[in-house]
């Protein structure tokens, strides 16, 4: 059973919410907040599985209660619940699972507690990282097992993915790349990192070293080749 919080400050909203969470079989415990501070308190008590927030509520706005979970030891995935369209890019920036617009409808709340549960099972497999990208309109969700590489663009990188889509989003390479060298990522030029599981071809001798994925080639650092080498060469041989 998924164990929940429910943090509004609009009665009739929380109520509303609460009674379609029962409707779901899947949910077991429901605890309510109708402040901020209220669901601090009552996840300082009571481990839950996902913490519904509406975003402007009195003294802690959603997304800073969102940003203060990251300092429990079992912070619960989190969707806004919310009338405000402005801010799903920072809601989806500080990595909640989901973006509700009120009136939510029971539909879309069973997928948003589906995304959870998928969320949570590939994060068994180690996989678990998924990084929100605007398409148009709407936001999605890119994993980063079908990423193949990264290119720096600012403080912007470029994810460039199996099917060959390549999605901007606002979070620097050298961070990417101190969050996912442990996975397999491996950082080959100052604009450069690729999986080392996509990589197809090195080429590391000669004016211009490259590795490439597919068709597409990569250019290394000079000053990166020896680290380059000793990656795919001597340790894991490109896939």
């Amino acid at each position: 059973m998924i164990d929940v919080l429910v943090a509004d400050d609009e009665q009739p909203a929380l109520d509303e919410l609460v009674h379609l969470l029962r409707g779901d079989d899947r949910i077991g415990d429901i605890l309510t907040a109708s402040s901020g501070a209220d669901a601090l308190r009552r996840l300082s008590e009571r481990v839950v599985r996902i913490a519904f927030l509406d975003i402007h509520m009195p003294g802690l706005l959603g997304t800073e209660l969102a940003r203060a979970f990251l300092s429990l030891a079992e912070p619960p995935a989190v969707v806004f619940v919310t009338a405000d369209e402005a801010r799903a890019v920072e809601a989806f920036e500080l990595r909640a699972a989901d973006y509700l617009l009120k009136p939510v409808r029971a539909e879309r709340l069973r997928r948003a507690i589906d995304r959870v549960v998928e969320l949570g099972e590939t994060a068994v497999s180690g996989d678990e990282e998924a990084i929100p990208v605007t398409v148009g309109s709407a936001v999605r969700f890119v994993h980063r097992r079908d990423v193949r590489w990264v290119q720096a663009q600012g403080d912007y990188s470029r994810l460039h993915t199996d099917d060959g889509s390549g999605h901007l989003v606002r979070i620097p390479i050298s961070e990417l790349e101190a969050r996912w060298t442990d996975a397999g990522f491996l950082r080959i030029h100052r604009s450069w990192m690729v999986r080392s599981a996509a990589v197809t071809e090195v080429r590391l001798s000669g004016a211009e070293p490259s590795v490439s994925v597919g068709a597409i080639a990569l250019p290394v650092s000079r000053r990166l080749v020896p680290t380059v080498r000793d990656a795919l060469l001597r340790g894991e041989s490109p896939a």
